[in-house]
């Protein structure tokens, strides 16, 4: 994947949902270590800094998208909480479970998310921040896939349980 910035200013954020959302995969990753014929996603990727970028503009997204924005919560944890902090977090996640060597050293997914009460279009307001990242940066639909399949791995712990179904 190459750096390539789409947007002037990338303006984007949701640290929050992503550090839920990659959690949980650590274990589930663990199969995608380097081998010595299979390459990590961590390194087909290419590594943090194409890691770090992508994150960056995932956050910069979800800081300003309406859907998410709607959520009184999600709005409040965005104010409250420095943003630099979700990047670093949330840069850490997705390098661990990728399979770089990098340690996430935070709390929980479902910690860090039941106050938040996510709803199922937040969740998928989510994911489709993520496929327009990968998109800008020409993240290969192999990777993308996998990346998604991560993040819906962790669904659980961070979409709050419907009440009403």
């Amino acid at each position: 994947m190459k750096v390539e910035r789409k947007y002037g200013t990338m303006y984007v954020v949701m640290a929050g949902i992503l550090l839920a959302c990659l959690w949980t995969a650590t274990s589930e990753c663990a199969d995608q270590k380097a081998t010595a014929t299979a390459p990590s996603l961590y390194d087909r990727v290419g590594g943090i800094n194409n890691i770090a970028v992508l994150i960056d503009d995932v956050i910069e997204r979800s800081y300003v998208d309406p859907v998410l924005h709607a959520n009184p919560k999600i709005a409040e944890a965005h104010k409250r909480f420095p943003k630099a902090v979700y990047k670093f977090n949330a840069t850490a996640l997705a390098c661990q479970v990728m399979g770089g060597p990098q340690k996430y050293t935070g709390r929980t997914l479902k910690e860090a998310h039941q106050h938040l009460k996510i709803n199922e279009k937040e969740w998928d307001a989510l994911k489709a921040i993520f496929r327009e990242s990968m998109n800008s940066y020409k993240v290969p639909e192999k990777e993308q896939a996998e990346i998604i399949g991560i993040i819906e791995s962790t669904k659980g712990d961070v979409v709050a349980a419907s009440s009403g179904k």
